[in-house]
C-alpha cells in the first residue's frame, strides 16, 4: 500500500513539474508576443484599429520559414479575446513550388467576429491554399479588409525567402485551464 501511495505521489509530482515546464514556456511565448505586437504597431501604427476592434486574434512572434522547392514553417503563438490571452496555439505549414531561402517572421491573424473566433477555437484550423498575408509595412493596414472573418499581417523579422503566401497553414488551439 506505501509503495502504491509513493508511485501516485511520484507520479503527481511529475506531472506538476511537467505543468511547470509547459507553464514557463508558454510565459516565454507571452512575452514574446507582447513584444512582436509592439513591433508590428511600430511598424504600422494603422493596426491599433484591428487590435481594439477584433473580436480576438492570435500573435505568432516567432515564424520560422524555410525551403527549396519542397519549404516548411512552424511557430506558437498566444490567442485573445477581447484583448486578453486565452490560451495558446501552433501552426505548421508545408508546401511544394517556386521557393527559396530561409524567414523568420511575426504574424497576427484578426478575427473580425465572434464566430470566426470560434471556428479558430475549435481547433485543426486551416487556411485555403488561396491565402495570403498582407506584408505589415507603414500603411498597409489603411487598405487592408477581412475575408471571410479573418485577415493575416506578416512581417519579416530576419533572413530572404522568395515566399509571401500562408496557404496550407494548419493550426491546433490548447485553451488556458
Amino acid at each position: 500500500m506505501k509503495t502504491i501511495k509513493k508511485i501516485l505521489i511520484g507520479c503527481l509530482l511529475l506531472i506538476g513539474f511537467g505543468a511547470i515546464a509547459q507553464s514557463d514556456k508558454d510565459k516565454e511565448i507571452m512575452a514574446d508576443a507582447k513584444k512582436a505586437k509592439q513591433t508590428l504597431l511600430a511598424k504600422d501604427a494603422g493596426l491599433e484599429k484591428f487590435f481594439k476592434n477584433a473580436s480576438g486574434y492570435a500573435i505568432f512572434p516567432n515564424v520560422g520559414k524555410g525551403g527549396l522547392i519542397v519549404g516548411g514553417a512552424s511557430g506558437n503563438g498566444v490567442v485573445y479575446e477581447n484583448g486578453s490571452p486565452i490560451g495558446m496555439s501552433s501552426l505548421k505549414k508545408i508546401n511544394i513550388g517556386l521557393q527559396a531561402g530561409g524567414q523568420a517572421v511575426i504574424e497576427v491573424i484578426f478575427f473580425e467576429t465572434d464566430a470566426a473566433l470560434e471556428k479558430f477555437k475549435k481547433g485543426n484550423y486551416e487556411f485555403s491554399a488561396e491565402a495570403s498575408a498582407v506584408i505589415a509595412e507603414e500603411g498597409t493596414s489603411e487598405n487592408a479588409n477581412y475575408s471571410d472573418g479573418v485577415v493575416v499581417f506578416a512581417m519579416p523579422k530576419a533572413g530572404l525567402m522568395a515566399d509571401a503566401s500562408i496557404g496550407g497553414q494548419k493550426f491546433e488551439y490548447h485553451p488556458f485551464k
